[in-house]
C-alpha cells in the first residue's frame, strides 16, 4: 500500500529531474492545467525496472493470461508509463471481462492521470465482482524490506475507491469507502493507512469525536513494515508525536519531499484552523513532490479548490 515507495523509486535530483522532464512525454494533465511529463528515473533504476518489464513481456508472450498481462501493465506504471499501462488493462479487460484485478489496476492510473470519475467506476465495478468472495494477498510490484506483501486485492479496491471520492471533494462517500476498506484491512500497514485517510475524511467533515475514535487502536508500538509515513502522521494527530518530530515545519522543509506527511501536515493545519499555514506547506510540495504520489495528488485538488 506504500504507493510513494512506487513515484518515489530512487529519482534523480529535483533540479536535474525537472531539467530532464521538460523532454519528457506528457502523460496527464493536472487538475490546475499544467503538463504533467512522465517521471525521470536514475539510470540504474530505470535499467532495472526495463528489465523487469521486458521479463513480464516475455513471460505474457510465454503464458498469454490475465495474471501475466496485470504485471506488464504494473510494470510499465513503474516506469512512469502511465498510459500505455493503462492501454494494456484495457486490453485485457477485453478478453477478462470479471477479472477485478484489471479494473483496480486500471482505475489506480486512472487516479494517477487525474481521471476521478473513470477511476471511480472501475472501482466500483470491482467492489461489485468482488462482493462476497474470499479476499486475496496482492503481491508487491517492488518488495518492502521483509518481502512481505501488506495488502490485499479487496483492500485495495476500497482504498483507492475512498481516495478517488476524497479527491473530489466527496467527503461522505469517501467516508462509506473508508469504512469498507477497515473491514477488509487485516494488518497493521493497512490499519494504520487506511485509519488516517479515514481520520482526514472525518476531519474535513467536522466530525471530530468519531475522528478521535478512529484513533483508538494506533499505539507507537505497531508492526508496521511500510507505511511509516502513516503511522506518524496518525501519532501525530493523537498527540503523541510533535509536527517537529516529522521534519516539516521549519527552516528548508527538507521533509517537503516526502508528499504523504507534507500533505498530512498541512491537512493538519487546515482543520485546526491554520489554512494559511496548510497552503504554504502544499505549495511546497507542488514545487518539490512527485506529481504521481497521492500526497501530491491530494495537494493539488486542495490548491485547485482552495487557490
Amino acid at each position: 500500500m506504500n504507493e510513494s515507495r512506487h513515484s518515489l523509486l530512487l529519482v534523480l535530483p529535483f533540479a536535474l529531474c525537472s531539467l530532464l522532464s521538460a523532454q519528457a512525454p506528457v502523460e496527464a494533465v493536472s487538475l490546475l492545467g499544467d503538463s504533467l511529463r512522465r517521471p525521470v528515473l536514475a539510470p540504474a533504476t530505470e535499467a532495472k525496472l526495463l528489465a523487469q518489464l521486458r521479463e513480464a513481456e516475455l513471460e505474457y508472450g510465454r503464458r498469454p493470461n490475465a495474471d501475466a498481462l496485470i504485471w506488464v501493465g504494473r510494470r510499465l506504471a513503474y516506469l512512469g508509463r502511465y498510459t500505455e499501462a493503462i492501454g494494456i488493462f484495457s486490453s485485457g479487460l477485453a478478453k477478462y471481462r470479471t477479472d477485478a484485478r484489471l479494473y483496480r489496476h486500471r482505475g489506480h492510473r486512472y487516479l494517477t492521470v487525474r481521471h476521478f470519475d473513470r477511476a471511480i467506476g472501475d472501482f466500483l465495478y470491482a467492489a461489485q465482482l468482488t462482493r462476497g468472495k474470499p479476499d486475496q494477498v496482492e503481491p508487491d510490484g517492488q518488495p518492502n524490506a521483509k518481502n512481505i506483501p501488506t495488502s490485499t486485492l479487496q483492500s485495495n479496491i476500497w482504498y483507492h475507491l475512498g481516495l478517488a471520492y476524497y479527491l473530489k471533494g466527496d467527503f461522505r462517500r469517501a467516508l462509506s469507502a473508508y469504512r469498507e476498506c477497515l473491514k477488509v484491512s487485516k494488518n497493521d500497514d493497512m490499519q494504520v493507512a487506511t485509519r488516517h485517510w479515514l481520520y482526514m475524511t472525518l476531519r474535513r467533515m467536522g466530525r471530530k469525536d468519531e475522528a478521535a475514535e478512529v484513533l483508538f487502536p494506533i499505539r507507537r508500538e505497531m508492526n508496521v513494515i511500510e507505511n511509516h509515513a502513516y503511522h506518524r502522521l496518525l501519532l501525530l494527530y493523537q498527540g503523541q508525536l510533535s509536527v517537529d518530530s516529522l521534519g516539516v515545519g521549519g527552516g528548508a522543509d527538507p521533509a517537503l519531499q516526502d508528499a504523504t506527511v507534507g500533505y498530512g501536515i498541512g491537512n493538519w493545519h487546515w482543520y485546526n484552523g491554520r489554512k494559511d499555514e496548510a497552503l504554504r506547506i502544499w505549495r511546497r510540495i507542488l514545487a518539490t513532490g512527485p506529481w504521481a504520489s497521492f500526497g501530491y495528488l491530494a495537494v493539488e485538488a486542495e490548491i485547485a479548490r482552495h487557490p
